[in-house]
């Protein structure tokens, strides 16, 4: 029996209701599910409490899936929507506190960026590319984070997000041409800045 039929064995035995062929289903399927919910949640959220509301949607309406083919986009599109809904759930309750204490402001401590030294760390830089692939359209974020976080193959993430591998190959070209321009635009701005405070 080779990998694909038995993946697609434990699927089946998990949509039957098999507990055991569940558990092995969502152990193989988390790390993918996580770049998924990655991609599409809002800044605030937890990833761990997302792949837990996840994870309960899928014990529940797993029944719902009526091929073991159609598994991992039915999981994508749970993934998908439990992120819009913490979505959802931030925006109103920024709304109400908004509400609640008038004008919000977020300022920016003029000494603490003037005495910063405009050195970036690893963290810095790091953060900076996770911002420039957030930033990307939504089409390309999805499987650049797939490749890149998950080291997913091209035709894994073709399957996960339902597309050809030439599609996925594609995208994920457009998607790193996009990266260097961002990337090259926000060093062009870091090296502006350094430059306007000596």
């Amino acid at each position: 029996m080779d990998e694909q039929s038995l993946s697609e064995s434990v699927i089946q035995a998990a949509i039957a209701g098999d507990r055991g062929a569940l558990d092995q289903l969502w152990r193989q399927s988390r790390r993918w599910v996580g770049a998924i919910l990655l991609a599409h949640k809002p800044r605030e959220a937890d990833i761990e409490d997302l792949l837990q509301v996840v994870a309960m949607q899928v014990c529940r309406k797993i029944s719902m899936v009526h091929e073991p083919k159609a598994f991992k986009s039915w999981l994508r599109t749970v993934a998908i929507n439990v992120a819009r809904e913490e979505g959802r759930k931030v925006n109103r309750c920024k709304r109400s506190m908004i509400g609640l204490t008038g004008m919000v402001r977020i300022r920016q401590n003029q000494k603490d960026l003037e005495s910063g030294d405009a050195i970036m760390t690893d963290w810095d830089e790091s953060q900076c590319v996770f911002q420039a692939v957030m930033s990307l359209p939504l089409g390309y974020r999805e499987p650049v984070l797939l490749r890149c976080m998950r080291s997913m193959s091209y035709q894994q993430i073709g399957e996960v997000l339902d597309l050809p591998v030439t599609t996925i190959e594609t995208r994920l070209a457009r998607g790193r041409k996009m990266l260097k321009e961002i990337l090259a635009h926000q060093d062009s701005e870091h090296k502006n800045l350094l430059c306007s405070k000596m």
